[in-house]
């Protein structure tokens, strides 16, 4: 199958390049460029896709930052507040109907290059916190519509709909993911801050999973 994945740079994104490789998919990745205050990310995404040889294009959505409105992550006057992730964090860190833009650009990129499907990285959240855009009827219900938005359906992937973080590091160990060329942080400094909800999932996760993270000596 050929697939256009969603890759941010993140762990969940490139675990799934990774994922859909070995499964003996043909993938392009797509990154996005919406005006996010982790910046870092986006030069990740692009050492991965070097690492891989994956062919990639990243899409410039910072005219829509305004159209965000008051989050975290596109709005530099809105401080990320330091804890794990609650109801209060995931508020100010979410970015508006987010994963449906940015799917909706890559079942377009799909349809133009006459690929299978897209992919993109949700994962079930710690402790039942979660991102609307990142459930498993989010999921479902953007694979029903990109099924009838053109003449050729088009498939939406999601294969860590249901892990925990701990499985998607897991899988990423067995792959042999470069964990050290992968981005979480939110606060958009050039290492983790190690204390804002990213980054404790992250650190968490790892934990949980029995690994170490490259990354985690290198907190502020």
């Amino acid at each position: 199958m050929k697939v256009v994945v969603i890759l941010s740079g993140g762990i969940d994104s490139t675990t799934l390049l990774y994922h859909l490789k070995a499964e003996g998919h043909s993938v392009f990745a797509l990154t996005f460029d919406y005006g996010q205050r982790h910046r870092k990310e986006l030069r990740c995404a692009a050492s991965i896709c070097q690492a891989t040889n994956t062919p990639n294009q990243k899409v410039c959505l910072t005219a829509l930052a305004d159209v965000f409105g008051g989050n975290a992550l596109t709005d530099h006057s809105v401080t990320i507040q330091p804890g794990r992730y609650d109801e209060q964090t995931l508020a100010v860190t979410t970015v508006p109907n987010r994963n449906m833009i940015l799917l909706s650009v890559a079942i377009g990129k799909a349809v133009s290059l006459g690929y299978h499907a897209v992919a993109f990285g949700a994962h079930a959240g710690a402790e039942g916190h979660m991102y609307a855009d990142c459930s498993p009827a989010f999921a479902a219900a953007m694979n029903q519509v990109a099924a009838v938005c053109d003449r050729r359906p088009i498939e939406v992937l999601a294969p860590f709909v249901n892990w925990k973080k701990a499985d998607i590091i897991r899988r990423a160990s067995e792959l042999g993911v470069p964990f050290e060329l992968t981005w979480s942080c939110y606060q958009g400094e050039d290492v983790p801050c190690g204390r804002c909800g990213t980054c404790l999932d992250r650190s968490a996760a790892f934990e949980d999973a029995g690994l170490s993270d490259p990354l985690s000596g290198q907190t502020t």
